[in-house]
């Protein structure tokens, strides 16, 4: 499927037998708009000969603009993210809806999904862009086609909020297998084309984030305790803890490239980077521990990110901007600014040196670098 001629409209009232097979909104509410014009070439003049930008430092990615502002979401952004072609990205918020938006040109809004009786928590993308997977405070995951706004399936097994989700095997492709993570304590593994859980890990505590690795034979779960739980699901056991954090255990984001490192952020205002190879030497596997983005007192769930090549990680933070640090040397190569709340959600574009950022003001920025 060409994923950037996705169109879709819908028209009329919907009744409540017609709800489970009809989320997709045509003529979607959300907006973009361009900060700084793309530089011209032919010295600076359109075709009325207004100047309209001189030129200016090398362009490095295919947005329209160096920055684009996304707006249309009525309540706080909760979870943002690319899809694997880059081509599109979805965002989620407290206002219990999804957008769906392209990457380039006008990044127009070109669906909403609705479904979730809760804000939704977290969103991922299935392998292969077709599908999305949803978390949400209404105790229940939903997966979403995103060509049709099609709902294929909606899990309801958990018993309190579902703080986060992802595909369970990426590395092999497969779009039915996903993971689970809620305040009810529990981690569970879903296939789509199965009416219940496949398995069931129980933890004890509120489970806030979950990560799988790109072999799909090892989840992580971040907790309450502080700690991050990693269990190899063909025998349900636990295999290790990862301990450090002071606090909570917010977002957990798995490196793309190898699957050799995973980051966490927490409450204790730092992001950590772990090691996950089986001859690490490091005694609790933390391999480096960055610090400038604060959590506040909203104790929202921030998610960190670790782009394509595994040279920078980014977080958001309560003081509103996103910061990115060298993976290596820890140092902070970038602090943006622009959001005017705690910024909730970042993602590296899979492909091009462009960033995402979503925030509790309702809106996202695109960012190239």
């Amino acid at each position: 499927m060409a994923e950037h001629k996705r169109k879709a409209s819908l028209s009329g009232s919907i009744t409540e037998e017609e709800e489970d097979h009809q989320h997709f909104r045509g003529h979607a509410p959300g907006t973009a708009v361009a900060l700084a014009k793309r530089p011209k070439i032919n010295g600076g003049q359109d075709g009325d000969g207004t100047a309209l930008v001189q030129a200016g430092p090398k362009r490095t990615s295919g947005l329209q603009a160096p920055i684009m502002h996304l707006t249309g979401h009525a309540g706080e952004i909760t979870t943002c993210r690319f899809s694997d072609s880059g081509e599109h990205l979805a965002s989620g918020s407290a206002d219990k809806k999804v957008f769906l938006w392209n990457t380039y040109g006008d990044c127009v809004n070109y669906g909403v999904l609705q479904g979730h009786k809760g804000r939704v928590l977290e969103l991922q993308w299935m392998p292969g862009s077709e599908r999305l997977i949803t978390a949400s405070a209404d105790n229940t995951l939903i997966m979403w086609d995103v060509a049709t706004g099609e709902r294929l399936k909606r899990a309801k097994q958990h018993t309190a909020p579902v703080n986060a989700c992802c595909p369970l095997n990426k590395g092999a492709g497969d779009d039915n297998v996903f993971v689970s993570a809620s305040d009810d304590g529990l981690a569970l593994l879903w296939d789509a084309r199965e009416r219940h859980p496949v398995a069931e890990i129980e933890h004890g505590l509120p489970l806030t984030s979950i990560a799988a690795a790109p072999s799909g034979n090892i989840i992580y779960a971040g907790s309450l305790d502080n700690s991050i739980t990693g269990w190899d699901v063909r025998k349900l056991s636990v295999i290790q803890t990862l301990r450090g954090h002071s606090g909570t255990v917010m977002g957990l984001s798995i490196s793309p490239k190898t699957g050799n490192y995973l980051a966490s952020t927490s409450l204790d205002n730092t992001v950590r980077l772990w090691d996950l190879r089986p001859y690490c030497k490091l005694p609790n596997r933390c391999e480096r521990v960055f610090s400038g983005a604060p959590h506040g007192f909203e104790m929202s769930l921030i998610r960190p990110s670790i782009d394509k090549d595994e040279t920078m990680i980014a977080s958001g933070s309560s003081d509103r901007t996103m910061t990115i640090w060298g993976l290596r040397s820890g140092e902070i190569k970038y602090k943006l600014p622009g959001h005017k709340g705690c910024v909730t959600q970042v993602d590296f574009h899979p492909k091009e040196p462009i960033v995402l950022s979503g925030s509790n003001d309702k809106s996202m920025f695109l960012g190239e670098l």
